[in-house]
C-alpha cells in the first residue's frame, strides 16, 4: 500500500481563522520581536543542538523533509513536495519542491538530504541524535567509523532522494522532522569548520545576521522562503543575559516581547490573575517530563535499589507547589497524554522510612556524599534545594552545582556528572510517540560521549524489545505495539535509572504587539514557540 501526501496553506489559514477575537486583524508583513533568555545558547548547529532553548531558533532557521502543521501534531512534508513509502515498509521516497534555496543562494538539491543525514549519524560530529538514525541501511558502518556513506540514502537525481531501512520503524517519517535531519550545505560548514555553529546557513524563515556571544542573535526574513507569506516578522532578535523577572518588567514597557524563560515563579500567581494578560499569557499541554538522573556508572548509583531509594524519598506535590502547579507530579518516564503511558503503574510513593531501608540493604545505611547538577535559572535552584533536604532525610548529601545550563548539559554529556535534575532541559518530546522517550535518553544509543542519556544506563535488551515494537507498522499492528512499549517503559521504571519528579504545562507571556495562534506560543511538540507564524500587529 502506498501513501503520498503533500503540504496545504490549509493548516495556516485554519490558525488564522482560531486566533482569538483581539489578534483577529490579518497578519501583516513587518515589524520586530525581541525574546529574552538568561543563558546564552550553545550552538546552532541543527545536528548538534539539543534543548529547548537551542531548538526553536535552529527552527526558524533551517528545515526537514518533514514538519509538523503549525501549533499541532499533525506530521506534513516540508522541504519534501510529496513521499511514497514501498509495501514492504523499508524504502521512503521523497521528492524536494521546485526552487528550495539555501540562505547563500545555491539550490538546494537531494545530495544535500543526503550529506545531511550522514553528517549526523558520523562519530566526528558528536551528534546527540545520530543514534536516532539507527534503522537507515548503512548506519552500523557510518556510526562505526568504517564508512562516512549511509548506503541506504540514495540521491537519483536533483530532487528526488530514496532512503532504505534495515527494518520497518513505526517512527521514521517523525524523524524526518527534528531538527538532527534538516538539511544543511556541506561547502559553508566546510568554509566555517568549528566556528559553523555560530554563523549557520540554512533554508528556514530566517536568515542569519549576528552572533555577539553573551549578548544577543539577529535574524532576518528570508525573502526567498519556499512557503509564500511567511515569516511575517522583518526581524528577530534574542537577547541573553536577561533574569526572567528583569524581562518581565521590560515587556511590560515595551521593550521586549516573549519572556524566553517563562514567567518566574514568583511573579506567575500575579500575571496570571491579572486581566490584562488575558490574551498575553499563552497556556498549552507539553508531552514532557522532569526528573534527576543517576550516572549507574558511579558508585552507588550502580546499585539499583539505591536508585529506588532516590525516587522514594523525594517529595513530588512540595516540588509542584513550588513551580505554582503548573504540573502534576510523574509516576514514570513518559507524560500522561503520551501513547504507551501506563495509567495503572503508579511509581515510586514518596517513602522517607522505605528509602531508608533500601539504601540499608544496598549497604550504605549511613548514607553518602554526592552531587546533584541543576540549571542556574529560577525555579530551578530552589528545586534542587527541596531534592537535596528530601535526600539529607534519608542520608545523602547531596551538594548542589547550580551552573549556566551550557555547563549541566556538558557535564551530563561528559558522563561526569552522578546526578543531575534535568530542569528547564527536562525533556520535551521531539515527536508524540512513545520511542522519543527512549532512544535518546534512556536506551544504550544516547549513553555516549556527548549523548542525552545522562543515566548512562544501557539495557541491550530492552533496546532489541523497543526496535522490535517499532517494527509493528500497519494501523492493525498500533495498539500491539504501544503495548510492547509500555512493557519496555514499566521495566525501565524497576530499574530507576531516574526519579521522575513531574509534568510541566508551557505558559508563554508575550507583549501585546504580537499575535498569532496561541498555539503557535506553546508549541506541543519540540519548540517552544514557532516563530516563523507569529505577527506583530502593529506592523506597517
Amino acid at each position: 500500500m502506498k501513501k503520498k501526501l503533500s503540504w496545504s496553506a490549509a493548516a495556516v489559514l485554519a490558525l488564522l481563522m482560531a486566533a482569538p477575537a483581539s489578534l483577529a486583524d490579518a497578519p501583516k508583513q513587518g515589524g520586530a520581536a525581541v525574546v529574552t533568555f538568561n543563558n546564552d545558547l550553545t550552538t546552532l548547529d541543527p545536528q548538534i543542538g539539543y534543548d529547548w532553548q537551542n531548538w526553536s531558533v535552529i527552527k526558524s532557521i533551517f528545515d526537514g523533509l518533514m514538519d509538523y502543521e503549525p501549533g499541532s501534531t499533525v506530521l506534513t512534508p516540508d522541504l519534501a513536495e510529496s513521499y511514497t513509502v514501498s509495501d514492504d515498509g523499508l524504502t521512503y521516497t521523497f521528492i524536494l519542491r521546485e526552487g528550495l534555496k539555501f540562505h547563500n543562494g545555491r539550490a538546494v538539491t537531494a545530495a544535500d538530504v543526503k550529506y545531511s543525514l550522514e553528517r549526523a549519524v558520523n562519530p566526528a560530529t558528536q551528534s546527540p541524535g545520530g543514534g536516532y538514525f539507527g534503522a537507515i541501511a548503512g548506519y552500523d558502518d557510518v556510526a562505526g567509523g568504517k564508512s562516512t556513506e549511509l548506503s541506504g540514502v540514495v540521491a537519483t537525481d536533483d530532487r528526488t532522494v530514496a532512503i532504505t531501512l534495515t527494518r520497518p520503524d513505526a517512527t521514521f517519517l517523525h524523524l524526518m522532522a527534528i531538527n538532527f535531519g534538516y538539511v544543511v550545505p556541506k561547502e559553508e560548514i566546510e568554509k566555517s569548520g568549528a566556528d559553523w555553529g555560530k554563523q549557520p546557513v540554512g533554508t528556514g524563515a530566517f536568515k542569519f545576521v549576528e552572533w555577539v556571544p553573551g549578548q544577543r542573535i539577529v535574524l532576518e526574513r528570508n525573502k526567498d522562503y519556499f512557503r509564500a507569506g511567511v515569516p511575517y516578522l522583518d526581524k528577530l532578535t534574542f537577547e541573553f543575559g536577561q533574569d526572567p523577572t528583569v524581562a518581565v518588567l521590560r515587556l511590560k514597557k515595551g521593550e521586549v516581547d516573549i519572556v524566553g524563560d517563562g514567567i518566574p515563579p514568583a511573579q506567575f500567581t500575579e500575571l496570571v490573575a491579572d486581566p490584562a494578560n488575558k490574551d498575553l499569557i499563552a497556556i498549552g499541554d507539553q508531552l514532557h517530563t522532569g526528573y534527576v538522573t543517576m550516572n549507574v556508572t558511579i558508585a552507588p548509583f550502580d546499585n539499583v535499589k539505591v536508585r529506588q531509594a532516590v525516587n522514594m524519598a523525594i517529595n513530588k506535590d512540595l516540588v509542584v507547589r513550588l513551580i505554582n502547579n503548573r504540573g502534576v507530579p510523574a509516576v514514570q518516564a513518559l507524560p500522561p497524554a503520551m501513547p504507551g503511558y501506563n495509567v495503572d503503574n503508579k511509581g515510586y510513593a514518596y517513602d522517607p522510612e522505605g528509602a531508608k531501608k533500601l539504601l540499608a540493604e544496598a549497604g550504605v545505611a549511613d548514607g553518602f556524599a554526592t552531587e546533584i547538577y541543576a540549571m542556574n535559572v529560577d525555579p530551578n535552584p530552589r528545586i534542587a534545594q527541596a531534592i537535596q533536604q528530601d535526600l539529607a532525610a534519608v542520608g545523602i548529601k547531596a551538594e548542589i552545582k547550580s551552573l549556566a545550563q551550557a555547563e549541566v548539559i556538558a557535564a551530563g554529556g561528559a558522563g561526569t556528572a552522578p546526578m543531575i535534575w534535568s530542569g528547564g532541559m527536562a525533556w520535551i518530546a521531539d515527536f508524540p510517540d512513545p520511542a522519543n522517550f527512549y532512544y535518546g535518553i534512556l536506551g544504550c544509543a544516547g549513553a555516549v560521549e556527548g549523548g542525552w542519556n545522562w543515566s548512562r544506563y544501557c539495557n541491550k535488551d530492552l533496546d532489541a524489545r523497543a526496535e522490535k515494537a517499532d517494527t509493528l507498522v500497519s494501523d492493525a499492528q498500533a495498539a500491539e505495539r504501544i503495548g510492547e512499549w509500555k512493557a519496555v517503559f514499566d521495566d525501565v521504571l524497576k530499574e530507576a535509572p531516574w526519579a521522575p519528579i513531574f509534568n510541566e504545562k508551557r505558559f508563554t507571556y508575550h507583549s501585546a504587539r504580537l499575535g498569532g495562534d496561541p498555539a503557535l506560543f506553546t508549541d506541543p511538540i519540540h519548540i517552544p514557540v514557532n516563530y516563523d507564524f507569529i505577527y506583530a500587529i502593529d506592523a506597517q
